[in-house]
């Protein structure tokens, strides 16, 4: 059973910046086994959305356009970690973020919608404010 720990949230300055991580256990890194993290987030009130995702095969991640530029995915395979650095962080990225986990078939891509996500990390909180 995957398992999805996040941590790194913080209140901060609108412009400053943040780094989230999240520790899966449960999961040995293995090009045979390609699994997909992505990062989600949910303001109150409104949907959750997809920030952006990555393949432990080494493919780049890809970021939804309101993040591109600012938002950057990376991964420790070694220790089983996803990273998402922020970078001038505006008022409406204050939100739950998740991290989340799917397994991929060999050749495959990450799914695109949350549904598509079987394992869910907590969630941890960012608050961006004056």
């Amino acid at each position: 059973q995957v398992q999805l720990v996040e941590s790194g949230g913080d209140s901060v300055q609108p412009g400053g910046s943040l780094t989230l991580s999240c520790v899966v256990s449960g999961y040995t890194y293995s090009p045979y086994r390609p699994i997909c993290m992505g990062w989600f987030r949910q303001a109150t009130g409104k949907k959750r959305e997809g920030v952006g995702s990555i393949m432990n095969s080494g493919m780049s991640p890809t970021y939804v356009d309101s993040v591109k530029g600012r938002f950057t995915i990376s991964q420790n395979n070694a220790k089983n970690t996803l990273f998402l650095q922020m970078n001038n962080l505006k008022p409406d990225a204050t939100a739950m973020y998740y991290c989340a986990a799917a397994w991929v078939r060999i050749g495959g891509t990450c799914p695109i919608t949350a549904t598509d996500f079987p394992y869910w990390g907590q969630g941890t909180q960012v608050t961006v404010s004056s």
